[in-house]
């Protein structure tokens, strides 16, 4: 077979750029495929959220040449409180207090916003000319063979490639296609998402409040603003939406508190409704799976995209290495390498979401009683926070090395 390009990947949000730019700098051949025009991708109010980089994600872009674009608009998390309460009440007196001296590698993380790390990915893709992109283009068919495999687009044009890798999100074509299966349920909450300017500083601290609807999370950017991911109902989170800005931060005040003193918004409300969405298998026959193709969590530890860019660098390494050894890229023996790297991690995260969410979003007295209790006993025991935070950080399990802020 003669192949158009090494490698096809199927999505142009933030996992597919990142992995496209590590496959062409091992010299591989790669094309970016987005259904979305490129002036929708460079819009800066396209997506609006932000993101918790883990301290491995920002080794990561660092590898790739990318934090020096970022990291100026990027806030160091220096800590993390956690507690539990109702809107208007205040928090209870039980917590988790989390500080980045406790791990001696530096902050935990960074929050960075979509349009930053967005315009920097897009920026460093289209000066790699290994990279093809193939804006507003919709996949409609593909066919694997044992040694490749052929994309057909909606205009009737093809491609063929060694590999196909879906980075196109829970409603996955390239998976469906692929005849991968998915498990998952709808959590009847929405996440209205917002950036909000505050009187006071907040010294790089983020916060997570968990109220019955859902947590509040109150996460530091640059300057006196802050990301609010604010998880309600479904139902009120439409009705809170609907109202104007000044009846929005009425609502939001209570659940907000004074700590930060006087609120107000800084820039455009956007709501995501939240579900868990998992695949059943990471790989088929010349496809691989990664980011929320393979698993869609709730955002409750603010892992979803960490959990993507380590598919990103766990398959850029399998691929890598492979290469160099002259195999068959696209095989199913080197998918399934990935596959058995990063199946359990992300299964064992999309459980641990949804327990999360089912302990915390709730009012009953028992289970109030019960995590109020186990906060505080980890917050006692200093192996058992630093354990937490090296979680947070990304620095437990096998690090690929492009997360060890190594090249490939």
């Amino acid at each position: 077979m003669d192949f158009d390009t090494d490698i096809a990947i199927v999505g142009g949000g933030l996992n597919g750029p990142t992995l496209a730019l590590a496959l062409a700098q091992i010299g591989l051949r790669v094309t970016l495929i987005d259904r979305l025009p490129a002036a929708t991708r460079e819009d800066a109010a396209f997506d609006g959220r932000s993101y918790a980089l883990a301290l491995t994600s920002t080794r990561m872009l660092g590898a790739l040449g990318l934090w020096d674009d970022v990291k100026s608009h990027a806030q160091p998390m220096l800590e993390i409180k956690v507690t539990d309460g109702r809107a208007g009440e205040g928090p209870s007196p039980f917590f988790m207090h989390f500080d980045h001296v406790e791990i001696e590698e530096g902050p935990m993380g960074h929050m960075v916003e979509d349009r930053h790390l967005r315009r920097a990915l897009t920026d460093a893709v289209s000066n790699e000319p290994l990279i093809t992109r193939r804006d507003g283009e919709t996949v409609v068919a593909q066919d694997a063979a044992p040694s490749g495999i052929t994309l057909t687009f909606a205009d009737g044009k093809s491609l063929r490639a060694r590999l196909v890798v879906g980075a196109d999100g829970r409603a996955s074509g390239t998976a469906i296609r692929a005849g991968i299966k998915r498990i998952g349920w709808d959590y009847a909450q929405t996440a209205l998402v917002c950036a909000i300017a505050h009187e006071k500083p907040h010294h790089g601290v983020a916060h997570q409040f968990f109220m019955p609807p859902g947590p509040l999370a109150i996460l530091p950017l640059t300057d006196n603003r802050s990301s609010i991911v604010w998880s309600e109902t479904a139902a009120s989170a439409a009705h809170i939406n609907a109202l104007p800005d000044d009846g929005y931060l009425d609502v939001l005040r209570p659940r907000f508190g004074d700590f930060l003193g006087e609120i107000s918004l800084a820039g455009a409300r956007y709501t995501y409704p939240l579900s868990l969405s998992l695949a059943h298998a990471m790989m088929a026959t010349r496809v691989a799976l990664l980011g929320d193709a393979a698993h869609g969590v709730h955002p409750i530890a603010g892992q979803g995209l960490n959990a993507g860019m380590r598919d990103v660098a766990a398959l850029a390494e399998v691929i890598a290495d492979a290469h160099r050894r002259g195999q068959d890229i696209g095989s199913t023996t080197v998918l399934e390498q990935y596959q058995l790297w990063r199946r359990f991690d992300n299964t064992a995260l999309a459980l641990a979401t949804d327990s999360f969410n089912r302990l915390f979003s709730n009012d009953n007295p028992l289970l109030r009683l019960a995590r109020d209790v186990g906060m505080a006993a980890i917050n006692a025991l200093p192996d058992a926070r630093r354990g937490f935070m090296r979680e947070a950080a990304g620095l437990t399990g096998t690090l690929p090395r492009l997360m060890q802020g190594k090249a490939l």
